[in-house]
């Protein structure tokens, strides 16, 4: 009797571990529409990437948390993937890159009534933008020496800065910045305005840390489930229960 007991003691012990080892850890930080802990589903981004997961077998796992912990986190293979990853070059040291599935128009926010219009670089001299610590805006933007880029952990102190005239703009994708604002301070939306003209159209991606043993495995499951769901038509089917499709 001890016997059996022992062996099934240890069968569900295999079993819990095959389960665990089919579970991706993905963190992230809020990021509506594309990461929502307030939605049902976790927002567009998560949806899509649970779905291309499941055509592997694979469970995914959403971890809240400010986006310089969970870039860490995943850096150092303690979570799995990173939901919405934007490329730079510094990052492909330590990520691997699945293939882009959405792209992401950078623009600038600024007070309602402030003239200013992004013509690129020089039109930013003189200037102090809000960013978020660790957030991928690109190169050229990052390593600008014509003017201040403050930091926060987060996206909506950086309107509430321009709003005060703490800083003279800050910058995100559109459709994220009017979704969070909406969301979290509605009031804030008529208080400021969106320059014409985007930064740079950033491609959205999912990586893995390259210290994580299994980070080619994980990145072509992910790329094998958006190509069907591509063929297959639910890519758009999820894109449209989000608008944007």
């Amino acid at each position: 009797m001890k016997f059996k007991s022992a062996i099934l003691t240890f069968l569900a012990l295999f079993l819990a571990a095959s389960v665990r080892a089919e579970t991706v850890t993905a963190a992230g930080d809020p990021w509506p529409p594309f990461i929502d802990p307030n939605d049902p589903d976790g927002g567009v981004a998560v949806s899509l990437a649970r779905e291309a997961f499941s055509r592997s077998g694979f469970t995914l796992e959403m971890n809240i948390m400010p986006w310089a912990r969970a870039i860490d986190g995943v850096k150092n293979a303690k979570y799995d993937v990173l939901i919405g990853t934007w490329w730079t070059k510094e990052r492909t040291e330590f990520l691997d890159y699945s293939e882009p599935y959405l792209t992401n128009e950078i623009k600038f926010i600024k007070r309602k009534g402030d003239p200013f219009e992004y013509n690129g670089m020089d039109s930013l001299t003189g200037k102090s933008v809000g960013i978020v610590r660790g957030y991928g805006y690109g190169d050229e933007f990052l390593n600008a020496t014509n003017f201040k880029r403050p930091e926060t952990a987060d996206f909506l102190p950086n309107v509430k800065k321009v709003v005060s005239g703490r800083v003279d703009l800050t910058l995100e994708d559109e459709l994220v910045a009017r979704s969070q604002i909406a969301k979290e301070e509605p009031g804030l939306i008529d208080q400021i305005e969106f320059t014409q003209n985007a930064l740079n159209a950033n491609t959205l991606h999912v990586t893995c840390g390259l210290a994580n043993a299994k980070h080619e495995e994980i990145i072509n499951a992910l790329n094998k489930g958006m190509a069907a769901m591509k063929a297959d038509g639910t890519f758009d089917q999820i894109l449209k229960k989000y608008g944007m499709k």
